[in-house]
């Protein structure tokens, strides 16, 4: 039987809405009548002619296609076709992108740009594995449509892009595009509709600086120009002038702004009570910086000290506020640190020693560094105590014990005690000294000190003993040792006696030995007996009558 050929055009594969075109092709013999079949199905009665078209072809008229023919002579059939397989597929979309980005102003060039989608994306959403390409088989021409019409010949088109050369109000409107196949009855879908906004007032920049305001030397000031829309724009500090796009399209001159620049203010640091402080004591630094106005100011705080213990316990802030020439080291401190005014230690060490720098920022701004502060931190405290002009004296003179702080003497307020008791006359005594005038007998005993600051206290160690004798101008007693010698020694006796003159009855050995006022531990009458002297019993050795007077001290030391 004689053969038959279906061919399909266009080339598969289709797309919906398109016209397909079906032909049988039968090269030998004549009058035939023609079948045509999708899969097993006869699609249609007997055609004198050898094709069949599908206008607007749906992807329900994909299939296998196969054809036939028929005669009245022999041969009375030809044999069935190769089936043709028939693919159709959705239409590739189109996007319309418009530049530069609305609202675009009077005078400016605006370009519309029509991209199909692309073949790779294609392929994919209609399941196409089987197409080995990479680009469109097809050139595409592309139609323009402002409101549902076609634009006119007033714009330029290039390829896939429609260009607006000097933009009116009149261009203002919806646009849409989408891309026609030459030589074929199809096109893209219809891209969504973009609005076109055309505004006739020529836009002006607005120019601000950060930090607002006054700017502080050795800072940064940044300028920024913006504009509505935003994108595409070139920025010229000049004035401030703008322009965007090519031909350049330039907007009006920015607002003049006005930048006042002042002096920086340089940060204090003060470190209370003292920069020469004990262990133990509470430190407080703060940073003092005098600006004007109600400004509020953040604190960086830096340290450079002898040890890195303290430095590295919260490493958590880090140099914000550096100028041009300064050291840019990072020195660690507490994370309280950071930002407070004052830094407070509550109970300082020596790891705490070194040089204290800080710097105050507001917002951007950042104040001058202050000159650093050096923290000393020495062992515990001691007090000493001294008089003037001298320790034996007579009823009526005048002396002034005066207590003293060794190596430091800010911020000390002093306590004053006789024979171990608390002296609350607070009257007698200013700053560090206190005053006897006129002394009376009473008087006469062992005295210390002690000093005190801060809150919470910090307390001094005692001062050592002062021996204040204040003797009368009538009657005389005599302390009298036995042995009589400069030096006595342990596990010798000792025998001290008082002698009055007119009467030695009523008088008493008294005596002061660490920080202890007793009697003898052994007296007879006014005579006291030590049967084994030990180091303990060094002291001061005194006699004291029945009505507190206290005569003749002398200093009893024991190896």
């Amino acid at each position: 039987l004689p053969t038959s050929r279906l061919t399909v055009s266009p080339d598969n594969p289709v797309f919906t809405g398109e016209t397909v075109n079906l032909k049988c092709e039968i090269q030998s013999y004549s009058n035939w009548r023609y079948e045509w079949y999708k899969g097993s199905t006869k699609v249609s009665d007997h055609y004198t002619v050898n094709s069949i078209s599908i206008r607007g072809v749906k992807k329900s008229d994909a299939g296998q296609y196969t054809c036939k023919g028929l005669r009245d002579e022999r041969p009375n059939s030809s044999q069935s076709s190769s089936a043709v397989y028939l693919t159709v597929t959705d239409l590739p979309t189109s996007t319309l992108t418009v530049t530069p980005d609305n609202p675009v102003f009077t005078g400016e060039r605006v370009n519309m740009n029509c991209e199909i989608e692309s073949y790779s994306n294609w392929k994919l959403r209609n399941s196409l594995t089987h197409d080995g390409r990479n680009d469109w088989p097809y050139k595409w021409r592309y139609e323009w449509y402002k409101s549902s019409i076609e634009v006119s010949e007033r714009y330029t088109v290039n390829g896939n892009t429609l260009t607006i050369e000097q933009s009116k109000t009149t261009d203002a409107g919806q646009y849409t595009c989408k891309g026609h196949i030459n030589g074929r009855s199809v096109s893209s879908q219809t891209s969504s509709a973009v609005d076109l906004s055309v505004k006739d007032l020529k836009p002006k920049p607005e120019l601000t600086s950060d930090p607002a305001g006054a700017a502080l030397t050795g800072n940064t000031v940044n300028l920024t120009c913006r504009m509505d829309p935003s994108t595409g724009w070139d920025f010229y500090c000049t004035g401030v002038e703008l322009e965007e796009g090519k031909p350049v399209y330039y907007t009006q001159y920015s607002d003049a702004l006005w930048v006042n620049v002042t002096v920086s203010p340089k940060a204090v640091v003060t470190i209370r009570p003292d920069e020469r402080v004990f262990r133990g004591e509470t430190v407080t630094l703060r940073c003092e910086i005098k600006w004007g106005g109600d400004t509020e100011w953040t604190y960086r705080w830096e340290i450079e000290g002898t040890s890195n213990l303290y430095r590295n316990s919260a490493d958590r802030c880090t140099q914000e506020c550096s100028t041009s020439g300064t050291n840019n080291q990072t020195h660690r401190n507490d994370v309280s640190w950071c930002s407070t005014q004052e830094v407070n230690i509550s109970s300082v060490d020596h790891i705490h020693s070194g040089k204290y720098t800080c710097t105050g920022q507001k917002n951007t701004q950042c104040s001058q560094r202050s000159d650093a502060v050096t923290l000393n931190v020495s062992a515990e405290a001691q007090a000493a105590v001294r008089v003037s002009p001298q320790p034996w004296l007579t009823e009526g003179d005048s002396v002034t014990l005066i207590c003293e702080v060794t190596g430091s003497s800010t911020g000390w307020t002093f306590s004053w005690f006789r024979d171990d008791d608390h002296l609350s006359d607070s009257s007698r005594g200013a700053g560090g000294s206190y005053t006897l005038s006129p002394a009376a007998l009473q008087h006469t005993g062992v005295y210390t000190c002690r000093a005190e600051r801060g809150r919470p206290a910090y307390y001094t160690k005692y001062s050592n003993t002062q021996p204040l004798w204040i003797t009368g101008v009538s009657r005389s007693v005599s302390l009298v040792v036995s042995p009589s010698r400069s030096q006595h020694f342990s596990s010798d006796s000792l025998s001290l006696s008082c002698e009055d003159q007119s009467n030695s009855t009523g008088w008493t050995v008294r005596r002061y030995t660490d920080r202890n006022t007793k009697n003898c531990s052994k007296q007879t009458g006014s005579t006291c007996r030590i049967v084994s002297l030990s180091t303990s019993d060094t002291g001061v050795y005194w006699c004291q009558s029945e009505s507190g007077e206290k005569r003749h001290p002398l200093n009893i030391t024991v190896h």
